[in-house]
């Protein structure tokens, strides 16, 4: 039986919007991972009250786990779009009730930027579950984003450098995060895929966030897919090569 929830979250059965036709091709495309750290993800994490549930809902961790290794067995582009917050940031005059909350709970907190102490296993560090992959000397670890899109890092340079035009978005959160990465890079040219079920959102009395991610998504982004979606069209990728490969002269 379905859950209400479940319900709330589906795809609408009759959509009214036409599809974009998007096309997955290798040599152009990388998977994004926004803020995929413990602050985040994990129980131990400093905002786990208000993203646990959808978190836990999603299969979030497992998740953008099987996008990870997909990803890497495709060969196609890895990139991860960090959060970190400075002591030089507490310094601010001014921010929104959300950053006002994440700098109240020391989320993503780090001692300076030139320095790892401290870093290991706190809250601004990466989900162990992800550290092989994204530390394998491969995968881009853009420079910081400090509130929810790229404009203020450098993943839209490191993306282009490498040919990139389309991206499959995931990560944390659903409206912060994921949906700001999702506006800069449609803005900036790139095709968008955002995999829904690879975030994750708050639930608090001022609303749903993964709802009205959801919501905005289907507006903006060249298509959702599921996380088995999204591993679907990586695996023809890799299988198309291998084929290739194996009929080549």
């Amino acid at each position: 039986m379905t859950s209400p929830t479940a319900d709330l979250y589906a795809e609408p059965s009759r959509p009214a919007l036409p599809g974009s036709g998007f096309q997955l091709e290798p040599a152009r495309t990388a998977l994004v991972i926004t803020d995929p750290q413990i602050d985040f993800l994990s129980p131990d994490g400093a905002t786990w009250e208000i993203f646990g549930a959808s978190v836990t809902d999603n299969d979030t961790v497992t998740h953008i786990g099987q996008l990870f290794d997909a990803a890497k067995t495709a060969d196609v582009t890895v990139a991860v779009s960090p959060h970190y917050y400075y002591p030089s940031d507490d310094a601010w005059r001014f921010g929104s009730p959300l950053e006002q909350y994440m700098h109240s709970v020391d989320m993503f907190s780090r001692r300076g930027p030139l320095t790892l102490d401290g870093f290991a296993d706190s809250g601004a560090d990466f989900l162990p579950a992800y550290r092989a992959h994204i530390l394998d000397g491969r995968t881009i670890i853009a420079s910081p984003h400090k509130i929810v899109g790229p404009e203020s890092n450098d993943l839209v340079l490191q993306l282009r450098k490498r040919g990139v035009s389309q991206v499959l978005l995931a990560g944390m959160a659903a409206n912060l995060c994921v949906e700001g990465h999702l506006r800069e890079l449609v803005e900036q040219g790139f095709e968008v895929v955002v995999v829904r079920d690879a975030t994750a959102g708050p639930r608090l009395p001022e609303g749903d966030g993964y709802l009205s991610a959801l919501i905005n998504f289907r507006y903006l982004a060249a298509a959702t897919w599921t996380t088995d979606e999204a591993v679907q069209a990586l695996r023809a990728l890799t299988d198309t090569s291998s084929h290739t490969k194996d009929t080549a002269p």
